[in-house]
């Protein structure tokens, strides 16, 4: 999975990405700090798979992971080649969604790109950019497709699509925030848009707010925007998430309860994530490993084996299944788990849920 994390020159995002990877990415008082984008994996906590290591003494624990990418900041012109922008706008290409990191807090020692702090101007202005670079995109396609058309009457409807997309750009609104059907909605996924890749906004508040952030104006500004457009959003403070970073588990846990804050900012985005792209994890057990896999949910049986190896699916006969829950509750032992009748058998229409421990019988 590849986040990109975007915004406008100084509202945080080079912060955030120190404190939610650790990878030292430069952040300074000055735009454009960032030219290529900085890379970091994260692994997703887990705490099931703490638990299931202790209980069966494992050798290795190995959670699934996240790539961020720290995009740099673009500015108004982007589409045009301003500020280097058709370069920045080409990484966003590559991710799979886009953290927008907006300002929420003023602070007169912050410059600010525009000079005022105003989170819906500064939405509206990445996300224009990213219209106008599709426009650009869809015109292309239609011309090529108009061409076409000509020996190929079939293309009439991937041309009406086309024009629909593009007129629905024009009134000024992210492809994202479209009613389509489902052969709509794969046809216009299949154009990588930038405007249709999903969006989490993540509200950048100061420290003095960050435990009763939900009283912000601003930040309330920014929820009522995202509602128009199905996306998510989340309230962090990227300098509270830095300080963060730097503790143990068990100062973290202290530190944010003593703010009154219930969860990092990582652990908040992570959650976003997997809603935002309809993911879950299932996860493996054994004594030399426990282990995440991230699926798409709704994944059969065997294609969540082939995450795995592709011997497994290809050669798939049955999946062991007991949900996390329930083998908890048999204190991990799956002996005791048999005997209760909880394990149970699922073949290939099986869907698999998200805490399922699985174990793959398959014959190649």
């Amino acid at each position: 999975m590849k986040l990109g994390i975007v915004g406008l020159p100084n509202v945080g995002k080079s912060t955030l990405f120190n404190a939610i990877t650790k990878a030292g990415a430069e952040s300074a008082n000055y735009p454009f700090c960032t030219i290529e984008p900085n890379v970091g994996v994260v692994a997703v906590p887990d705490e099931r798979l703490n638990v299931l290591g202790k209980v069966y003494n494992t050798k290795k624990i190995v959670q699934t992971a996240i790539e961020f990418y720290d995009i740099a900041g673009l500015v108004k012109g982007a589409s045009k080649g301003e500020g280097l922008g058709n370069k920045f706008l080409g990484h966003i290409r590559e991710v799979e969604a886009i953290v927008h990191v907006v300002r929420c807090f003023e602070d007169s020692n912050i410059v600010h790109v525009d000079g005022k702090i105003d989170p819906l101007n500064d939405i509206e202005t990445i996300n224009l950019e990213l219209i106008f670079s599709d426009l650009e995109l869809l015109d292309r396609r239609i011309q090529k497709t108009q061409k076409n058309l000509k020996g190929d009457k079939s293309l009439q409807k991937e041309l009406d699509i086309l024009n629909k997309v593009h007129a629905f750009l024009e009134t000024g609104k992210s492809a994202r925030a479209m009613e389509l059907d489902d052969d709509e909605r794969e046809f216009v996924k299949s154009l990588d848009l930038l405007s249709f890749k999903p969006v989490i906004y993540a509200a950048n508040v100061s420290e003095d707010e960050a435990a009763g952030a939900e009283d912000n104006d601003m930040v309330k500004q920014v929820r009522e925007f995202a509602a128009t457009e199905g996306s998510d959003v989340i309230v962090i403070c990227a300098r509270l998430e830095e300080e963060i970073s730097q503790l143990d588990d068990e100062e973290k846990a202290m530190f944010l309860e003593e703010l009154g804050i219930k969860e990092s900012g990582l652990d908040k985005l992570v959650k976003a994530s997997y809603r935002l792209l309809n993911l879950i994890s299932f996860l493996t057990a054994g004594e030399q490993e426990c282990r995440a896999w991230t699926i798409i949910n709704g994944t059969k049986a065997p294609q969540a084996a082939g995450k795995i190896h592709s011997d497994f699916e290809k050669g798939f006969i049955r999946a062991e299944t007991i949900a996390y829950d329930k083998l908890m509750e048999c204190d991990g032992s799956l002996a005791t788990a048999r005997e209760k009748g909880l394990i149970r058998s699922e073949g290939k229409d099986y869907v698999v849920k998200d805490g399922d421990v699985m174990n793959f019988l398959f014959n190649v």
